[in-house]
This record gives C-alpha cells, structure tokens and sequence, in this order.
C-alpha cells in the first residue's frame, strides 16, 4: 500500500491513497457554462441527484435536439438577479423529494466549478424558491472525488475566488434510482 503523501492545505482530507478536496455542507460553486459565476448551493450527501432552481422553463428543439431554456435566480432570498440559460435536455425524470411529492423534471448535463476543479454534472431543474439554497449538490456529482465535513462551511471558497481551475474530464456518474432527498 501506498503511503499518502503530505499536504498543508486545511481544504484537504488525506485518505488511503490520495487527498480529497474537502466540501462544508454548504459552499460556493460556479456554472460556467450556463453563465452562472457564483451560486451558494447546500451539499446534500442524502440526495442522489443535483438540483438547480428554475423557472419559466420552455422545451424547444435545436438541430434536431431537445434543449430546456430557463430562468435562474442566483441569489438567495433576491428575485432581483436573474439569468437566463438554455441547455441540452439529457432526460426527463420523476423525482420524489424528501417530502414524498413526486415531480416530472427536466434533466441537463452543465460544468460545475468547485475548489478549482471543474467537471460534468447532472442537474435537475426545479422551483427551489421555498428552500433554503437555489442549488443542492447531491452524492452523485461528487463521488469518489470529495469528501464532506458536515461541521465546516464554505471550504472551497478560497480557491474558487482565486479564479484558478482544473478542467477534469469525467462523465457524470449515472444517477440509477429516481428518488432525491431535498
């Protein structure tokens, strides 16, 4: 067995055979490829799937393609600040939230941009005005490649307002089961 090697970043959990980015239980996060430079999302690790805040969601077809165009509010508790995106439908799902009500949702694929690193998502396009965070990250998009320290916030804030990436080419992890905890 290989011996970790030693690290002085406090954002770091060393493991068995490498270190992991450490997550808080809520964080800051980009979507660049829906435009969306900064949105405090809640890492959920008892939901399967992501979950974005949406609205005025339109279906349309582009060169033969189902796409989803939407409207997001990025800032908590301000309506004031909205984008508008568009992307590429990948699915259309029944999901059940943690309150057993069962919903139809549009599915996307996007970047997310975490600690630096970037990588594919999927996501799910709900109206998360109610809760508490426009976005919740779940164990899906983050498997094998954080860890989550439910006492800690915002760990990831530091090097995410660096501007500093890593682009990490890796398929979104196939979500299987339908059922989210919100």
């Amino acid at each position: 067995m290989r011996k970790a090697a030693k690290s002085d970043d406090p954002r770091t959990v060393r493991g068995a055979e490498d270190h992991k980015l450490a997550l808080g239980w809520r964080e800051w996060v980009a979507l660049p490829e829906l435009g969306i430079d900064r949105i405090k999302v809640k890492v959920d690790t008892g939901a399967r799937t992501s979950a974005l805040h949406a609205f005025n969601l339109h279906p349309f077809h582009k060169n033969g393609q189902d796409w989803i165009r939407f409207d997001v509010h990025p800032v908590q508790s301000d309506d004031a600040d909205e984008i508008s995106c568009a992307a590429p439908a990948s699915d259309y799902r029944w999901v059940t939230n943690s309150g057993g009500k069962r919903e139809k949702r549009f599915v996307i694929e996007t970047a997310i941009r975490v600690g630096g690193q970037e990588w594919p998502i999927e996501v799910t396009l709900t109206d998360r005005d109610q809760m508490g965070f426009r976005m919740l990250i779940g164990r899906t998009a983050i498997k094998g490649e954080f860890v989550v320290d439910p006492a800690r916030s915002y760990c990831s804030k530091q090097s995410m307002t660096a501007g500093a990436t890593t682009t990490r080419r890796r398929k979104p992890a196939p979500t299987g089961a339908t059922t989210e905890e919100e």
